[in-house]
């Protein structure tokens, strides 16, 4: 799982509180627009979340520890925790300040996990979560190649990247496997409240056109 991303249940972006800033840009806006509400790849399906996403959320993935272990929420404790993040990711799509898409297994129509853009300007940064089960079978490449692929063909996205806990290698390889470039280390860029309440160095990630 990326690091990065508002605390509640997915991924895992910041929310830069920059609605305002964002509404009254005409670039912005046209670029909002063309933000798909759903992909297609060859597994998963990527769509809107719904609030009938919180039973699957909690259950699968936001109450786990070890999915959260290199992230900046905490395990959700219970369901009304989950419902409150939902109503979040409602709100980011209104406003066009981040745009999460749940992943659904498209064999079994089950939901497995999270990914999340936040435009800047010219720049994209993406993080995702999946659910334990579902590690190691190539998900979460799939899942950020779709965004990815997607973000650099766009004519006023210049930059894609995400960052990742500096021990976090499954995320590292998965950033390497869709093509983006380390960059560099970022000392004590962000805390990983489930490692340790300092924050930690992590590892930045690009693509650039």
């Amino acid at each position: 799982m990326l690091t990065g991303a508002d605390a509640r249940a997915g991924p895992v972006l910041h929310n830069k509180k920059n609605a305002v800033k964002i509404i009254i840009s005409g670039v912005f806006l046209r670029m909002t627009r063309m933000i798909p509400p759903s992909m297609d790849t060859h597994n998963l399906l990527l769509r809107t979340p719904r609030m009938e996403d919180a039973g699957p959320i909690f259950e699968r993935y936001a109450q786990d520890p070890e999915v959260s272990r290199y992230l900046i929420w905490r395990p959700h404790e219970n369901l009304e925790t989950t419902k409150q993040f939902l109503t979040r990711c409602l709100d980011v799509w209104q406003t066009g300040s981040a745009f999460p898409w749940v992943l659904v297994e498209k064999k079994s129509n089950i939901l497995i996990g999270m990914i999340e853009a936040c435009i800047h300007d010219c720049r994209l940064e993406l993080g995702y979560v999946l659910a334990r089960p579902y590690w190691n079978q190539g998900y979460a490449t799939e899942a950020v190649r779709a965004v990815h692929d997607w973000a650099i063909a766009q004519p006023t996205i210049y930059r894609v990247w995400a960052v990742c806990d500096f021990e976090n290698l499954a995320s590292a390889r998965v950033l390497e496997k869709v093509g983006m470039q380390k960059e560099g280390l970022l000392r004590r860029w962000m805390v990983h409240p489930n490692i340790s309440n300092e924050p930690r160095d992590c590892w930045c990630y690009s693509k650039t056109k």
